[in-house]
């Protein structure tokens, strides 16, 4: 009898630390998630952050060119032929 409820107080003692690791790993990932949402926040805000720098650098560039530099030049020239191409566009919707 005595091997029984040795038995039994084993399986008490398995079960508790079972339930103890599952909080632990409960807890954990609970952290974790907790961490990844953090994460996913910064990354969107870098992301934004990074398409404002290359705007603003767009945006120097082609003052560059139109300043006279010889550098940016063709893509001044293309930037251009877009815009003029997007109004011709416009305006064709317009007349329609």
């Amino acid at each position: 009898m005595s091997t029984l409820s040795e038995h039994v107080d084993t399986l008490e003692n398995r079960v508790s630390k079972l339930l103890h690791k599952y909080t632990n790993l409960q807890q954990q990932k609970a952290a974790l998630a907790a961490e990844i949402k953090v994460l996913k926040e910064k990354q969107v805000t870098s992301q934004k952050e990074i398409e404002e720098w290359r705007s603003t650098c767009d945006s120097l560039k082609l003052a560059n060119s139109m300043l006279g530099s010889d550098q940016y030049k063709r893509d001044t020239k293309l930037k251009i032929n877009a815009l003029v191409r997007e109004i011709d566009q416009c305006i064709t919707q317009l007349s329609d």
